[in-house]
């Protein structure tokens, strides 16, 4: 059993969040844990709002594991409607991945299914893969800690971010596609009307002009949530004064790319989409949608508070957590600032793996155009708007590149299941940057990734805007018998 450090015990005496995050599986490698998902009500700034709960039967959502250990866990649906959760920057087999039509059918009301598959270590999350479940809080952590991390002597906290609305999502999306809502103002630009684009060659297609009609937000939300709690009541967490502080940041946003701002503390950039990176010093930090942050920050040696930001792209609105040392007072945060710039792709042009993929070519490059956004509300790759058709296919043991290019005037955050990749080129400019499963490709972008096909079956490839996926801007890479 690992030893609990001093700082580890500040920070459980402390903790004042209003939601039990993120209990340790107390179990060992053979039991099995239990999942259940159900509703429940919040209040967001004094008014009910009834969502949806992912936790386990110690009432806790979300979990800790110890890499190594096997995963066993039973998923229950106690929902009146189906549903299935996919297990974000985890790489199971792929008949256990929680994507209805590719990897298994949803799950009816009432009914379980039994997970049993070695979890990756770094700072994951689950969330639902139906619909728009995950816009009315179908989400939790998903901490897998190293033995590395285990025998730090820091104190660890987890921050899951949401943009939170209190409408129907479904009504939401269906004003978009009748050209309504905040997308109806948006100039367009688009390239849905284009058919499917996979034969023509894309260096002598005319492309838009940098920034043209670019759109940061195109849905409107109530507030913006850290561990469920806005800036007029935001979780105070213990620290050490002098102490050292990781903090593992989700962001589970439907359709909100954000900064993360540590106001007067320096932080290193330690890991992204649970994998790490050579360290990098900031004050603040790009965190595009389903994308996951530990940053790691150094307490003065002295009482204080802290504020912990988390500021929405294009947005005054703010939300965050307090760090707190001795006896800091903890002074009223506003709940608007100054508006936050678009998160570009400056800081990923720094980031480098600490472990990347093996000095090899790639076997094969896919052109993959992000396309669509016009006033009709449908998204699509290669100009086809589609949920789960095969984009293209690979063979095990292959290297494949994915050059990515936006085409639309809005950011997608593109995310690749079963597999983590490596981004190496941005906008032309060669890397050897960080392993990811989610990248921000902004508009007029083009970046390349590469990933090793060593994991056979079928998975989706989407932007992780919730509604631009369910308007058709997702796909399948499936893996086919070597010929």
């Amino acid at each position: 059993m690992p030893l609990i450090s001093r700082r580890h015990f500040i920070a459980a005496l402390g903790s004042t969040a209003a939601v039990p995050f993120l209990g340790r599986a107390a179990f060992a490698a053979k039991d099995e844990t239990q999942l259940t998902v159900d509703t429940r009500v919040i209040e967001v700034r004094g008014k009910a709002a009834k969502v949806y709960r992912l936790d386990t039967a110690q009432g806790k959502q979300g979990f800790n594991f110890d890499a190594g250990q096997s995963l066993r866990l039973s998923l229950t649906n106690r929902l009146s409607e189906p549903t299935l959760v996919h297990w974000h920057g985890q790489t199971p087999p792929t008949e256990q991945d929680g994507v209805p039509m590719l990897s298994q059918p949803e799950l009816k009301p009432g009914e379980s299914y039994s997970y049993d598959f070695k979890p990756r270590a770094g700072t994951h999350w689950m969330h639902s893969h139906v619909g728009l479940q995950e816009q009315k809080l179908l989400a939790a952590p998903m901490i897998v800690r190293s033995r590395a991390d285990v025998a730090a002597d820091e104190q660890e906290h987890v921050v899951l971010l949401h943009d939170f609305t209190f409408r129907e999502p479904a009504e939401i999306l269906a004003e978009l596609k009748a050209g309504g809502g905040d997308h109806a103002a948006h100039s367009g630009g688009g390239m849905s009307g284009m058919g499917n684009m996979s034969g023509m060659d894309h260096s002598k297609m005319a492309m838009p002009a940098p920034d043209a009609g670019a759109m940061l937000n195109d849905i409107t939300f109530d507030a913006f949530l850290a561990n469920e709690r806005t800036l007029d009541d935001p979780e105070v967490v213990k620290v050490e004064k002098g102490g050292r502080v990781r903090l593992r940041i989700i962001n589970g946003a439907a359709a909100t790319n954000m900064w993360v701002d540590l106001g007067g503390l320096e932080g290193e950039f330690i890991a992204v989409d649970g994998n790490e990176i050579e360290p990098v010093k900031e004050k603040v930090f790009p965190l595009g949608i389903a994308q996951r942050a530990d940053i790691r920050v150094t307490l003065p040696g002295e009482s204080g508070a802290w504020p912990i930001l988390f500021r929405p792209e294009g947005l005054k609105q703010r939300t965050g957590i307090v760090l707190v040392a001795g006896d800091g007072t903890i002074a009223k945060i506003g709940a608007e600032g100054d508006m936050a710039p678009a998160v570009d792709l400056a800081m990923e042009l720094r980031l480098r793996a600490l472990k990347g993929l093996a000095p090899e070519p790639i076997t094969r490059a896919e052109m993959v155009m992000l396309t669509g956004g016009d006033k009709d509300y449908v998204w699509g790759l290669n100009g086809k708007a589609s949920m789960h058709d095969t984009l293209f296919t690979v063979r095990h043991g292959e290297r494949i590149g994915i050059m990515m290019h936006n085409m639309t005037t809005m950011s997608h955050p593109m995310h690749l299941h079963g597999h983590h990749f490596q981004v190496v080129d941005i906008n032309g400019q060669k890397v050897q940057g960080a392993m990811r499963d989610t990248l921000l490709v902004p508009p007029n972008a083009m970046v390349t990734i590469a990933f090793d096909a060593d994991n056979p079956g079928n998975w989706a490839f989407h932007c992780h805007h919730l509604y631009h996926m369910n308007a058709g801007m997702m796909a399948a890479v499936a893996y086919v018998n070597a010929a």
